[in-house]
């Protein structure tokens, strides 16, 4: 497939983009991160909201706990998060619950109110909105107030926005998208997630 040149863009330079990272592929998350880490290698400030990930055993939180605050003497940014939802993965049986409640929904609005909130501070460089593809696929977060918060962001605030199933006006909105597909899965062959890779 031929890549599409988008004219709105054309010879742009630096942050203000709107990226989406989707597919039914693994690593639409830690591709963002990946890219959370070079914001703040590059001295900027980066934001996380995720969405529909409440719980405690995402390992990557610790090391942004680290980041929290900047370090000008080795030109370090900072990057802060916050976590939206309920923890989906029962304690005893370590099934993950793929219902959607009110719970969420009220959870997900919270979590676009708080993207509204850090869009206006214009503090970040830099603003993930994780897994609001599928919490928009899944009528978690309204798929008009995303939009709407696209069109509010600075000129110069980055977006990635990541999760299956990204509407398609999403899609249309980004400058980048990208989709991870899945060829194979350990998880099929019986394999848990696994702690320091898979959350």
């Amino acid at each position: 497939m031929q890549p599409v040149l988008d004219e709105r863009i054309k010879g742009r330079q630096g942050y203000g983009l709107i990226q989406v990272v989707t597919g039914d592929g693994k690593g639409k998350t830690t591709s963002a991160i990946g890219q959370c880490v070079r914001t703040v290698g590059a001295g900027k400030r980066a934001a996380i909201i995720f969405f529909d990930k409440g719980g405690e055993h995402y390992m990557e939180r610790k090391v942004f706990d680290a980041f929290a605050v900047e370090d000008h003497e080795r030109g370090l940014g900072r990057v802060e998060w916050w976590a939206f939802g309920r923890d989906r993965i029962d304690p005893v049986s370590g099934r993950f619950d793929f219902s959607v409640t009110d719970e969420d929904r009220k959870s997900g609005a919270i979590g676009l109110e708080k993207a509204r909130d850090l869009m206006e501070s214009d503090q970040f460089d830099l603003l993930l909105l994780d897994e609001v593809n599928s919490s928009a696929s899944l009528g978690i977060v309204d798929e008009k107030a995303v939009l709407d918060l696209l069109k509010q962001k600075h000129d110069r605030t980055e977006i990635i926005l990541t999760g299956r199933n990204a509407p398609q006006s999403f899609l249309d909105d980004a400058h980048l998208v990208t989709e991870m597909k899945l060829i194979k899965h350990y998880f099929y062959s019986g394999v848990s997630a696994r702690e320091g890779l898979d959350y």
